[in-house]
């Protein structure tokens, strides 16, 4: 080794420690055995790029427990700033002593880093091994040009998010309503056969034969066994109504909000980010088609259509009946709003139950909340949430394929039970339990949810998607709105001028509302007579 290359070589493990020394004094802690293993020269050694804080405590122990399954390897996780990230690793992968041998990356930028080299497809076997645990959103997530290139790791998705303890309460009055009614329709039906009951002159019912107190006295003590179980029953009942309730439309919202008795404190039925695309992407999702099921084809491209510009009518509408202003709303706005019980429903992410259960240990929400899948828009037009899927790369530039590859399947399959109540983040695969439903509900949502597409030529399409969202919600017209998205967004993929032909709308037909002519009919009348 020359002196250039060995003065390189000491600077870089300088580093290392001198990372390790950081995270030491800042709290963090790098666990002893990562920190010794450092140093074991005979020990081929992968170097881990992450970039979300929140995982450093996770994959130093995730790096402890594969040393302990292959002695002869060491990872060291290294946390590295987000911005520029690829390009960081790019001039890492071909400067560095010490290159990442493998990083995280969402699943957007995989075409990105496919290109440029840093992204090694995932053996067919291996893969073939486990893709069985994965839902079809996480597969298509790191698919590209029919090669899987990444190791799905953990996603965000929104779903419905709702009072739980609201609608308990609206079923159970429902419900008591129902039985009151219920009751005297049969008192009236009895009254009616039998006639009113006459008192006895001892002053109890006719034919009581005077004994209606010891009666009772005997009858008492089975009312009261029976009352746990009606107590059953009545929860029972209550769970299954809450069920039926819940929307499978907006349609549905919106009946429900013209029923509803809301308590005092409830400012809102529905409300959420109407500024964020994330929490808006579902109302068109459907319909929009960025690349294909992969999101990786520029051939297979179709943003505007009929009923997503139906959709996006819909979305606007719903500006006149909840009134949601722009320019105040935020996501932790809406989440705060809802920990304080006043919405019923909201769109939220993942990160909300986290943050609800910490609320309600610490005192600060006093309420029973529950997870659902995003309601459609109506019978006709369907809804589906956007997914990004932060997987697990092999740098094409490493010298350790092999041995990347299999602490990357190790971390994103073997090592995901302790994923969230470590970190916060949910698995991208099956079998993992959560011991909470709500976790469980985002999973089925996730299943069903349309991968965020990773082609380059499509890279602003949020942006500008959110601009036209919030347009549209504000008055904009949505048929040339979203029209003029796809022109911007297919002139970006053909490298040409494009065109759309115009979509007309159908015009609603007013139905028509014929009117009595009174004197024609005052004179057929005469002529009768």
């Amino acid at each position: 080794m020359g002196m250039k290359k060995r003065i390189l070589t000491a600077a870089a493990l300088a580093g290392v420690a001198a990372a390790a020394l950081l995270i030491g004094y800042s709290g963090k802690g790098i666990s002893e055995k990562v920190e010794e293993s450092i140093f074991e020269r005979h020990k081929e050694t992968l170097y881990f790029w992450y970039t979300d804080e929140a995982l450093t405590d996770y994959l130093n122990s995730a790096a402890v427990a594969y040393g302990e399954v292959n002695t002869d390897a060491r990872v060291v996780p290294v946390l590295t700033s987000g911005l520029e990230y690829l390009e960081t690793i790019n001039r890492a992968s071909v400067q560095s002593e010490t290159p990442p041998d493998l990083y995280i990356i969402s699943n957007d930028s995989l075409e990105k880093a496919f290109l440029a080299g840093l992204a090694n497809p995932v053996p067919e076997d291996i893969w073939d091994g486990m893709k069985e645990e994965y839902p079809d959103a996480a597969r298509l997530a790191v698919s590209y040009k029919n090669k899987v290139i990444g190791y799905p790791f953990y996603f965000e998705t929104s779903a419905l998010l709702y009072n739980r303890t609201y609608l308990e309460e609206f079923a159970g009055k429902q419900i008591e309503a129902e039985q009151d009614a219920l009751e005297a329709e049969e008192a009236m039906a009895q009254l009616e056969a039998e006639g009113p009951v006459e008192d006895s002159a001892d002053g109890g019912e006719a034919g009581d034969g005077g004994n209606n107190g010891a009666d009772t006295a005997e009858n008492g003590g089975a009312e009261e066994a029976g009352e746990s179980g009606t107590d059953a029953q009545l929860q029972q009942e209550i769970e299954e109504r809450v069920k039926s309730m819940l929307p499978d439309t907006i349609d549905d919202i919106l009946e429900f909000a013209n029923e509803y008795d809301a308590p005092e404190q409830v400012e809102a039925v529905f409300k959420w980010d109407v500024t964020d695309i994330f929490y808006n992407y579902f109302f068109a999702g459907n319909y929009l088609n960025v690349g294909g099921s992969a999101g990786d084809d520029t051939a297979n491209m179709n943003i505007y259509n009929r009923d997503a510009i139906d959709c996006l009518k819909v979305y606007q509408d719903l500006n006149q009946f909840f009134s949601i202003d722009t320019q105040e709303i935020s996501y932790e706005g809406v989440l705060d709003d809802f920990m304080q019980g006043k919405i019923v429903y909201t769109v939220a992410t993942t990160d909300s139950v986290a943050k609800l259960e910490k609320a309600k240990e610490e005192g600060l929400f006093a309420y029973e909340y529950s997870i659902a899948k995003v309601p459609d828009i109506n019978e006709r037009l369907l809804t589906r949430s956007l997914s990004v899927t932060n997987c697990v790369v092999v740098n094409g530039y490493s010298e350790k394929q092999e041995l990347a590859s299999d602490f990357a399947r190790f971390l994103t399959g073997d090592d995901t039970d302790a994923l969230y109540t470590r970190t916060g983040k949910v698995a991208a695969r099956y079998g993992v339990d959560y011991g909470n439903a709500n976790l469980q509900a985002f999973v089925n949502e996730y299943e069903l949810s349309i991968p965020m597409p990773k082609m380059v030529e499509t890279s602003n399409f949020w942006v500008e998607l959110e601009i036209a969202f919030a347009q549209i919600w504000n008055g904009a017209d949505a048929n040339a709105r979203l029209k003029e998205l796809s022109e911007q967004i297919m002139t970006q993929v053909t490298g040409a001028p494009y065109v759309e032909t115009a979509i007309e709308e159908e015009e609603v037909q007013e139905e028509e509302i014929e009117y009595l002519d009174e004197d024609a009919l005052r004179q057929e009348a005469q002529e009768e007579d």
